[in-house]
Order: C-alpha cells, then structure tokens, then sequence
C-alpha cells in the first residue's frame, strides 16, 4: 500500500510549481484530480518540443508534473460548476491551489468558504510571495522570484552574474517543499483532527534553498560575491581544462585535498598541505589552482574522474543532459519511468518521478498525464451524478468530457 492511497486532492494548480507539489502525492498513491476551466486550461498542455503532444494538451512541459492524475474540467465559476466542486472537495482531505489572491474567493472556493464544509481539509496555497506583506498579490514566475530572491545575483562569476538558471528550479523547489508540508499537515491531522491552511511562497521556497547563503550575508552585511565555477577559499573545489573537455572536482575536506595531490603525482605536495589549516590553504588559492591546471590538462576528462573517484575524492566530467540521461548510473536507479498512456510513438517516454525510493511501495508512475476532461465522466459518477446528469451539465458548458 503506497503512503497516499485512500487519500484524495482536489487540485487547482498550474504551471509548474503547484503542479509539482501535486504530482510528488500523487506518485506516492494519492488521488489527484486535476481542475481546470472550459475556457482556461493549465498553459503549460501547450508548452513543450512535440507538436502532436502539445496537440493533444499534454505538451511534454505538462507530462512530467501530470503523471497519475485524472482530469476534471468545470466552470467552477458557474453555480452549477460550484456545486460540482464544493461536493468534489467535502470528499476530499487535500486541496491545492496556486492562483492569485481572490482568484477562487470569488467562486467561494477559498479556505474561509470551503473549511465549513469540510473543517478537516488540508488546504495549501501557493503564490510568489506568499499572503502577506506589501508583494501578496504581485504575479510571479521562477525568472522573477530567481531576480528578486537575489539567487541570480549569486549564479555565474564575477564578470558575467547576474545569470538567470537555465532549468525553473524554484518552481520545482516550491512544488517539493508544498508536498512536504501537506504531507507534514496529514500527519498532523491524524493527531490532532484539525485541518490546516498552509501558505507556501517562492520567495521564501528560495531563501530556503539559500540557507548557507542567507546566513553569511547577515554575518558579513553584504551580498555573496558570484563565484562561477570555483571556491574562493579551497583550491581543490572547482571546475578545470582537460585535455578534451572539463573536470569537476570537489576536494572539499583537507584529506581529499591532500589525496588530489596523490593521485596528481605530487606526493611532497600531499603531505604539504595534510598539515595546514584552512586558513593557510585559502591562501594558496590562486598558486595551487594554477598549477592543477597545468597538470590535469595532461590527460582527458573521464579518464581523471575515473582516477579521483576511485581514490574516494568527488569528480565528475562535465556532461550534458542527454549524455547524463543514458549513463548507467541514471539507468540503475528509478527516477526515471516509463508509463501507460501515450501513442507508440512515445510509448518509451520516461518522466523523473521523485528523488526517492521505497524498499517496497515507494513512487511509481502508471499513467502519464490525460487529455482535458478525460475522467470528467468518471469522477461525476464517483460524486453521485447521474449519465443524465452529467450529459446535461456537458450540453450546457458547465463540464467539458474528454
């Protein structure tokens, strides 16, 4: 039995980081019923590489947050569609949301409303800044919270920072910290029978994701200095020239350090720098780095990871992703699958699923994300509508089937 089985959420996300944070609950076994409006589906269904998927309304930006969800679409700003909904979420024990502030106070689906229907709901919402202060109902992006968080300033060297990074990864570092505190409130309420409204921001979704940050710049009163692909302060932790590509080394500690200058053929140098501090090695930074730069270009990339790595220092050659993506390592591990749900021509599609695994019952996708409206019909029997029912809600605009 998977963690989340039997438990139900009602999920008003979109984009990215809402649609995570339901996605990591729905692989653990919960059910996700994905909301979306007739007239405003998620616009990440037209986002992505493949015209056919994004044809479809499962751009391969949406599959990879989409897996194991079903698909409700419904005006849940018509009454009926209200009553559609308050009915869905008086059965559910999680509701997920990510709209700007009044977005869904105007339907009555904001947590004053739908708590007295259901006072044992979870519901987590999640905006860019959070509900309170002066930026609560200020938009936001990744790229924007990246820039006002002061991550980007951060990311690059000194000659080329500001640097946006290329993947959203504050999207989907909010989307894991709000799967995290949902689960954190289900386990509450099993002690204590209450439910919970959490308020998760992006902005302090990256603070977190800055901590060592954060708290050196309090210390010094003044902002991190970018440090592109190197430490300012530990000559072996840093990015260099090979022969045929570059090697990424992470001799951190003054034992990996010591070790490097081994495995580099320096053995007077090893025992060197075994006996100093971290303040005398610091301030061996700019000789040491220019003298592991002539050495490792000796040789090729892989060939210095695989000597580093064997003498237990951390190294890896540079990659790109689709090299990464084929590399036994990845290959061995579950975080990628494949699933039920797509033509021949993508039926060997695999999405990242969750950054864990289970001995047993542990994060699993088996159907990748469905087609607007597709389990409008099912989940409309499941609340207690009738074939009727439902044909006369379709005809009306109120439901949208699949």
């Amino acid at each position: 039995m998977k963690a989340f089985e039997g438990v139900r959420v009602v999920d008003f996300t979109h984009v990215l980081a809402g649609p995570f944070c339901t996605y990591q609950l729905a692989v653990m076994g919960a059910d996700v019923i994905k909301i979306e409006s007739p007239n405003s589906l998620d616009m990440m269904r037209a986002e992505g590489v493949s015209e056919l998927l994004a044809d479809e309304g499962r751009g391969s930006q949406f599959l990879p947050q989409s897996a194991n969800k079903r698909s409700l679409i419904v005006d849940f700003n018509s009454d009926e569609g209200r009553v559609i909904v308050k009915r869905l979420i008086k059965s559910a024990d999680v509701l997920v949301e990510n709209f700007r502030g009044g977005v869904l106070a105007r339907a009555e689906l904001d947590y004053d409303s739908v708590k007295k229907i259901n006072p044992y709901l979870i519901y987590c919402s999640l905006t860019g800044f959070g509900h309170t202060g002066p930026k609560a109902q200020h938009p936001a992006y990744d790229n924007v919270i990246q820039a006002f968080s002061g991550l980007m300033a951060q990311t690059g060297s000194t000659d080329t920072a500001p640097v946006r990074v290329g993947p959203p990864v504050l999207d989907y570092g909010t989307g894991a910290q709000a799967a995290f505190a949902v689960s954190a409130a289900l386990f509450q309420r099993g002690n204590t029978g209450l439910g919970q409204h959490i308020d998760v921001s992006m902005l302090d979704a990256a603070l977190m994701l800055m901590s060592t940050s954060v708290v050196d710049t309090q210390l010094t009163g003044g902002a991190p200095v970018p440090p592109g692909n190197s430490n300012a302060t530990h000559p072996g932790y840093a990015c260099f020239d090979t022969s045929d590509g570059q090697i990424m080394i992470g001799a951190f500690t003054g034992k990996q350090y010591s070790e490097l200058w081994q495995v580099l053929g320096q053995p007077g140098l090893s025992e060197l720098v075994a006996r100093l501090d971290t303040r005398e090695l610091a301030a061996r930074v700019r000789q040491d780095r220019a003298l592991l730069s002539t050495l490792l270009m000796a040789k090729p990339a892989q060939w210095w990871e695989d000597e580093l790595n064997t003498a237990g220092i951390p190294a890896s050659r540079v990659r790109q992703l689709d090299e990464t993506l084929k590399h036994p390592q990845v290959e061995s591990r579950r975080v990628l699958q494949s699933a039920n749900g797509l033509d021949s021509e993508y039926k060997n599609l695999k999405a990242p699923v969750a950054a864990f695994s289970f001995e047993h019952d542990g994060p699993e996708i088996t159907q990748h994300g469905a087609r607007p409206g597709y389990s409008t019909t099912e989940i409309l029997l499941d609340i207690g509508y009738t074939p009727e029912q439902i044909s006369t809600l379709e005809t009306a605009g109120t439901v949208k089937v699949g």
